[in-house]
């Protein structure tokens, strides 16, 4: 199936894809996304750059400082309009409570041996013209690891008139130069209590050079805020006995001085009203030099581009949609280029626990290999060594770290737009699968991306999987490969793959095909590819089989394969974590239950690596994957079908130490069907489309409900999945109509086209209704209402909804 969607830049230095050397040009294009604006090369150790501001209105303002994204701090909204892959974007802050709207214009600037140059423009202007609007604007860069840093700008203990220029040095990026300019109307605060006394200092940049340890320059905040009280504090002191403070931006300031060896500086900027500056970093092997006049220009072309691409690639058609196009397209535009605007890259250690299990886990006959000498582990968590990832967010506010799960719906967005980066990504994390074939499903690395995390969920379980959703990113990529050569498909190849070619694209297709980050769209690159990650994706999928094995016969259970039944390692008494879904109600913890949703995600994972080995000419291994195959489609109907229900469910064991099925109806019961393991003609499969319509179970006018309406627990206790509708599961469910029910002839399908046409229209114009009324796109939407709740702004999967406007 082809599933389309945008992208942000560049190739990481750290993976190289084979037969594929660094596109330099696009080592700068990573976004650092936990902050609202900073940005950092695909280096392990390197430059790194920040924005911050508050508002000088009153000294309690400077608790307000804005760095790192955060919900606590309430603002209005933070959105890239405009994101575009190879060339950059457009983002608009909007943040009451300082009274300013600050626009970040980025362009990305090709050329040189050392990843390029850059320049961003930083404007703001007052959201509440009856108030006033005096800002603090910072910019900071600083080393980690090797380099070098120099202010050749010459220092002055009252501050900087005009540009402000830095020179540095690292051995990837090599020489580089970055400028800081004002604007041409920019109005300096002159005016306020005690101004005689501040007036060297008045309309200066002001600055900081300081020197802070290895792996610290995360902390950059709180490092510049110490400077800027280390100087104020005196001054309060003197005006303690007064009847009128100073004027809070006299006494806020950066203390223009810095130490030997600085490897972080900070300049200050303080406006009153609208303000403009502009950020210039040039490469020394650049060849061209960006400079305010390429910014003019760039950014208009840059905008302009984008929009007319975004309407060929994505062309809006009403198909039944209640909405106005125009704002459906600004709205589309906008979560696309926030799900690309969360691509960002990682390096540090990690926490994990190789002895650590649960009562109903420590049965198990493996948790290593016995070879591998680690059963002989010291007992705690312990430190890894560092790794590197690159990575697309779910959300910059609440999870700006790489999350398994979520990787492969972002990937299905990002391949369509740029094959090459999507590729690249996909390669970042199977680079993290270990000897055993474990990876970790919350990728934490590194202090900064700890320091977001309560403590007690850091600690990584290598027992503990999560859905392989990184497998749907790889079907994808042999599908466009497929597209490209005219290569036979899985149905010519005698396979049931959910979206072959030979169907009609889920939500629309490129009308022509895209030239950026193609090359390994060329057949020899692309098997090559494949080639390369068939070894780690395999012994990923045995670690699989090995670790999350069920038990049949110990039970009595009665199935066609004596195999294939799978049981999620590390769940606690009340929650699945490692299913995703985390407080779905499910059997009593016990080494005897099985889960309908993991054989699911088992089933399509062995089809994918069927394809995978049919495709590159491993016959003996796609014959053994398509037995494994049927083994598990025929399990799903013999263990987890229940007559009495009419639904899958899973499998538990009760008191009485007999096996049992415990049937909730949500969307557990919907995984055979989600994932297109059913046939059309499936006699479950009327059953299956009566429940996902029925009003009193798991239909609203929303969307699919995770958990029905009727169910004695749908929403209490933390109402998770207890209710709240998820995007990305009624994405699996209008996939699976469209792709494999609705459009293919079979006993059911006027059912299927009915279901997915109503649930498209209920889908879009509830996530737009609620991005218009609040600014943003949410985690969840609720079960009865359908108002955004939880974590925002979710441009990860989320986004998913974009691709449900334009159906061919």
């Amino acid at each position: 199936m082809r599933l389309l969607w945008l992208l942000l830049p560049l190739l990481p230095v750290a993976h190289s894809l084979p037969g594929n050397t660094t596109d330099d040009d696009l080592l700068w294009g990573v976004y650092r996304p936990g902050l609202y604006f900073g940005l950092r090369p695909q280096l392990p150790q390197s430059l790194m750059t920040g924005l911050m501001w508050f508002g000088t209105q009153n000294y309690q303002s400077l608790t307000k400082t804005r760095h790192a994204c955060d919900q606590g701090d309430g603002l209005d909204s933070y959105t890239w309009t405009t994101y575009d892959p190879r060339q950059g974007g457009v983002q608009v802050i909007k943040d009451s409570a300082n009274n300013v709207e600050i626009t970040t214009e980025l362009l990305k600037v090709p050329g040189g041996s050392h990843g390029g140059s850059w320049a961003v423009r930083v404007k703001g202007k007052p959201i509440n013209l009856a108030y006033p609007s005096r800002i603090s604007a910072m910019f900071y860069l600083g080393i980690e690891g090797l380099g070098g840093l120099d202010m050749i700008t010459d220092e002055d203990e009252n501050g900087i008139d005009g540009p402000i220029e830095f020179t540095g040095n690292t051995p990837d990026l090599d020489e580089f130069a970055l400028r800081i300019v004002d604007g041409p109307d920019n109005k300096a605060i002159t005016k306020g209590p005690h101004a005689e006394e501040f007036v060297d200092r008045l309309g200066k940049t002001h600055f900081v050079g300081l020197r802070i340890g290895a792996n610290e320059l995360w902390t950059a905040k709180e490092r510049i805020l110490q400077s800027i009280l280390g100087r104020a504090s005196p001054l309060a002191e003197k005006y303690r006995q007064t009847d009128l403070a100073p004027d809070p931006s006299f006494i806020l300031q950066l203390p223009d001085e810095s130490v030997t060896g600085s490897n972080l500086y900070a300049v200050q900027k303080l406006f009153d009203g609208e303000f403009q500056f502009d950020v210039i970093f040039q490469s020394g092997s650049a060849t061209q030099i960006p400079d305010s006049v390429v910014l003019d220009r760039g950014v208009a072309a840059l905008t302009a581009s984008f929009t007319d691409r975004f309407r060929t690639v994505f062309p809006i058609r009403e198909a039944g949609l209640a909405l106005d196009l125009e704002r459906l397209e600004s709205f589309s535009k906008a979560i696309t280029s926030n799900l690309f605007g969360g691509i960002g890259y990682f390096y540090g250690t990690s926490i994990v626990d190789k002895g650590f299990a649960y009562e109903w886990d420590q049965e198990d006959d493996y948790r290593y290999d016995e070879d591998d000498g680690q059963r002989n582990f010291q007992q705690g968590p312990r430190l890894t060594e560092p790794k590197a990832l690159l990575t697309a967010t779910p959300s910059r506010s609440f999870f700006p770290r790489g999350f398994y799960w979520d990787e492969g719906f972002h990937l299905l967005h990002i391949g369509e737009w740029d094959n090459d980066l999507s590729l690249q990504i996909l390669k970042s994390w199977i680079d993290l699968i270990d000897e055993n074939g474990w990876v970790a499903r919350e990728q934490i690395l590194g202090e900064e991306a700890r320091s977001r995390v309560p403590p007690e969920f850091q600690t990584q379980v290598p027992n503990v999987a999560n859905p392989p959703t990184l497998t749907m990113a790889v079907a994808a990529f042999i599908e466009r490969l497929k597209a490209t050569h005219s290569a036979p498909s899985y149905a010519e190849l005698g396979m049931d793959y959910p979206g072959n070619e030979g169907q009609e694209p889920l939500f629309g297709s490129p009308t022509t095909p895209q030239q950026a980050g193609t090359q390994h769209l060329a057949f020899d690159k692309g098997i090559s590819f494949l080639r390369s990650i068939y070894q780690p994706l395999r012994r990923h999928y045995d670690w699989f089989r090995r670790t999350q094995r069920g038990q049949i016969k110990q039970y009595g259970r009665k199935a066609r394969s004596r195999t294939e039944a799978y049981r999620w390692r590390g769940r606690t008494e009340t929650h699945v974590l490692p299913s995703g879904m985390d407080d779905y109600p499910r059997p009593t913890a016990h080494s005897g239950e099985v889960h309908l949703d993991l054989i699911s995600w088992m089933g399509f994972f062995t089809r994918t690596m069927r394809g995978i080995a049919e495709f590159i000419g491993e016959t003996e291994d796609a014959a053994s994957f398509a037995e494994i195959e049927k083994a598990i489609i025929d399990n799903i109907d013999d263990l987890h079908w229940n007559d009495e229900h009419q639904m899958y469910c899973d499998v538990g064991v009760n008191q009485d130490d007999e096996s049992e099925h415990v049937c909730h109806k949500g969307y557990i019961s919907l995984f055979p069907f989600m994932l297109s393991l059913l046939p059309q003609d499936s006699p479950h499969l009327g059953h299956i489309l009566d429940l996902l319509r029925d009003p009193d179970h798991l239909w609203s006018p929303y969307g699919i409900r995770s958990l029905s309406a009727s169910h004695p627990v749908f929403g209490t206790g933390e109402n998770y999945w207890r209710g709240p509708i998820w995007i990305q599961m009624n994405y699996l469910v209008l996939r699976a109509l469209h792709n494999t029910y609705a459009t293919v002839d079979g006993p059911f399908q006027e059912h299927a086209k009915a279901i997915y046409t109503e649930l498209r229209k209920n889908i879009v114009e509830n996530v737009f209704k609620e991005y218009e009324r609040t600014g943003y796109v949410w985690e969840q939407y609720d079960a009865t209402t359908g108002e955004g709740q939880r974590s925002h702004p979710f441009t990860g999967w989320t986004s998913l909804v974009t691709l449900s406007k334009s159906p061919r």
